[in-house]
């Protein structure tokens, strides 16, 4: 008997040991997180393509000197202070003990190649350092930034400028950059990374697939328990929905304003909205001396401003709010909304819809009859891009202008409108620094592919070339100016001459809207990016 209880000792204790035993052998429970967009990133290499997908993911992988705090704050990053030493240098104190995903150390090479990468030949980052002059070496910890002048925005400005490693890029054949502008063929950058990040990639297939899995090296506490994040383009927005729905997604963004209610009603999952720092907005070629896409010849309609106020006083921006948006939008009279610094409220508003002041307008510039022209739009980018844009053609068809749609995927669409191939176009902007010198420098100032000693990445993405030296003047003096009442008072004006001059026609900025699993906890950023180091899955 006694025998017998000290046997069932033995297994009980053994079982005990057994499962003890297990448990410390299985790993910790996975928690993957699968998410979806309407498009894929551009690249995996951060420098080819200044857009808010391709920065955002890739910011998962690669960081800046400092980044945003949830509260959209700065704060330190590869990068743990920071001191202005002169008013045209900042001291940097680079972060210690910090490895790229291959195990090599983290230095201060690295900023300075970096830079220098950024500034180069393909880079669409140049509007990101474009105050700096120069970076030195103090030692393998510190080093200097020497601005072009007082740069009171540099912080904010280098937010999305991300460091990567000299010595990988230079072994791999990838120190310069693939720019989508030049249509060069792929370096290993381009589908291969080597991050501080919290997170590295694991597989990468475009347009269908990309994996990636913790960065055990991190620097940073964690504040994310995911074991894997696998993100899928979905451009369909019903089998973006329905994946969501079905438990296969956990989040997708953004959901269709038509479904927004659909998924609110859903037990299970919920809809995150905000308003998006991005503007929506309509440029013309204002630079040629003849039409490219249109009936007229030996004259370039657009450079007259009687055509450019009449073609925006035949829009309807309250329709469209209504129809095609459902009240998810916020139409605007200006370039950035009130979630940006330098927003001016006694600017926005808008010149009134009013089609036979267009007529007039039109008859007066001697198009009494109008004239034909091609709009350029993206038809998988921006919230009912295709439709606001097919709206627009409808609208100015009543005030005679014949207006052709050619819409096109993001890629193709940036890629021609970049290259300034366009009379009429869409674009969105979201400026990443939060700041109005970001979208006015990229969008506004004079395209530094038509001037002379330009700053570097100076009217990137100003498609048309729209140019006035008041404006770009205003642009260069605000940039500077660290008083803050004196720079409102240079914005103010720089933004009331440009709207006078009906240099871009803004429309709206558009609703954040993110449909998300009840079993997951996140962040919603006002750019529209997801941080996965702030996902938790239940």
């Amino acid at each position: 008997m006694v025998a017998r209880k000290a046997f069932s000792r033995i297994l009980v204790t053994s079982a005990a040991i057994a499962v003890m035993l297990i448990a410390v052998a299985m790993p910790a429970q996975s928690k993957t997180f699968k998410w979806a967009f309407q498009s894929d990133a551009g690249s995996m290499d951060p420098y080819t393509m200044n857009n808010t997908m391709t920065l955002g993911f890739t910011a998962n992988i690669y960081e800046g000197l400092v980044r945003h705090a949830k509260d959209e704050s700065i704060e330190p990053s590869l990068a743990t202070s920071w001191e202005l030493t002169q008013p045209d240098v900042w001291r940097f104190n680079l972060r210690k003990g910090v490895t790229w995903h291959d195990g090599s150390p983290f230095t201060a090479d690295d900023v300075i190649f970096s830079w220098q990468r950024a500034m180069g030949e393909g880079s669409d980052m140049k509007s990101f350092v474009a105050g700096i002059k120069d970076i030195k070496k103090i030692d393998d910890n510190t080093i200097d930034i020497i601005t072009k002048g007082p740069w009171p925005l540099l912080l904010g400005d280098i937010f999305r400028w991300y460091i990567m490693p000299k010595k990988w890029c230079e072994e791999n054949n990838s120190a310069s950059v693939t720019g989508f502008k030049s249509g060069t063929e792929e370096t290993y950058a381009t589908r291969h990374t080597n991050g501080t990040g919290p997170f590295m990639l694991q597989s990468r297939e475009p347009q269908v697939k990309t994996v990636m899995v913790p960065n055990p090296n991190w620097w940073d506490k964690r504040t994310d328990n995911i074991t894997e994040a696998i993100f899928t383009p979905i451009k369909a927005d019903a089998t973006r929905i329905a994946s969501l729905l079905s438990g296969e997604l956990d989040m997708i963004y953004p959901v269709p304003i038509q479904d927004v209610q659909r998924v609110r009603k859903t037990p299970g999952f919920k809809v995150m909205e905000g308003m998006e720092v991005r503007t929506v907005f309509l440029g013309f070629d204002m630079w040629r001396d003849e039409l490219l896409y249109g009936d007229v010849k030996d004259k370039n309609p657009l450079k007259d401003v009687r055509v450019r106020k009449a073609m925006y006083q035949a829009i309807d921006i309250d329709a469209i709010n209504k129809k095609i948006m459902r009240g998810a939008s916020y139409p605007t009279a200006l370039m950035i909304g009130s979630n940006i610094n330098g927003f001016d409220e006694a600017l926005n508003k808008r010149f009134p819809y009013d089609p036979a002041e267009s007529k007039r307008l039109l008859a007066e510039a001697g198009y009494p009859n109008g004239f034909s022209i091609v709009l350029d739009t993206p038809n998988d980018r921006y919230v009912n891009d295709e439709a606001i844009s097919q709206a627009v053609a409808a609208m100015l068809s009543k005030v005679g202008i014949k207006c052709t749609l050619n819409s096109q995927t993001r890629a193709k669409h940036f890629s021609k409108i970049a290259s300034m191939d366009t009379s009429f176009y869409m674009l969105g902007w979201a400026p990443m620094s939060f700041d109005v010198h970001n979208t006015y420098f990229n969008n506004v100032q004079t395209n530094g592919q038509k001037i002379e000693n330009p700053q570097p990445g100076q009217g990137n993405w100003n498609c048309g070339n729209y140019s006035n030296p008041e404006v770009d003047k205003l642009l260069n003096e605000m940039t500077a100016e660290i008083d803050p009442v004196k720079r409102q008072a240079l914005i103010s004006k720089m933004m009331q001459i440009h709207k006078d001059d009906v240099g871009h026609i803004p429309l709206h900025q558009q609703a954040l809207s993110w449909g998300v699993s009840d079993r997951v906890d996140l962040t919603q950023s006002a750019d529209n990016t997801l941080s996965l180091r702030w996902v938790m899955v239940k």
